[in-house]
Parts: C-alpha cells; structure tokens; sequence
C-alpha cells in the first residue's frame, strides 16, 4: 500500500512538472508579448511626438506666411493707391496739354 501512495506522488508530481514547464512555456510566450507590446508603445510614442514637431513647424510656417500675406497686402494696397493717383496725375497732364495745344492752334489762326 506504501508503494500505492509513493507511486500515486510521483504521478503527481510529475504532473504537477508538466504543468509548471506549460506555465514556463506561458510565461515565456506572455513575456515575448509583453515585450512586442512595449515596443509597439513605444514607436507610437515616437511617432506622435515626430508628428506633434511636424505640427508645431507647420503652424510656425503658417504664421510667417500669414504675416508675409498681411505685408504684401498693404503693400499692394499702397500700390494700387499710387497707380489711382498717377492716372488721376496723368489725366490733368493731359488735359492742361490738351488746353495748350488749343491756344497753340488758336494763335496760329
């Protein structure tokens, strides 16, 4: 009956091995797991901290470019107003011609 007891152990025990090699074999493949997971985290991090740099570059260039467009504006705007103020120049010109050319012909009559 001893026999019976001891022999019933040992199963046990070597039951109780196989159980504890699946749970290493676990372990380890929760482990790798883990790791890929870690990993993963961490290219995601660093993608949205390079997309975070690449966001704040873009919102900086758009400022500049906005205050470009603003300065031309006004630049443009100062143009068009000296183009209307040559044309309105340039039609007095032309009329005060236009009256000396008259007298020119009246005095040669």
């Amino acid at each position: 009956m001893a026999e019976a007891v001891w022999n019933s152990e040992a199963e046990a025990s070597t039951h109780d091995n196989a159980t504890v090699a699946m749970s290493e074999d676990d372990f380890a493949a929760l482990e790798e797991r883990v790791l890929r997971a870690v990993e993963l985290v961490r290219r995601e991090r660093q993608a949205r901290s390079d997309a975070e740099e690449r966001v704040t570059q873009a919102e900086g260039r758009a400022h500049q470019a906005e205050t470009q467009l603003g300065e031309k504006g006004a630049k443009v705007e100062r143009l068009e107003g000296d183009i209307k103020q040559l044309r309105a120049e340039r039609d007095q010109v032309r009329q005060r011609v236009e009256r000396l050319l008259k007298q020119l012909d009246a005095l040669e009559l």
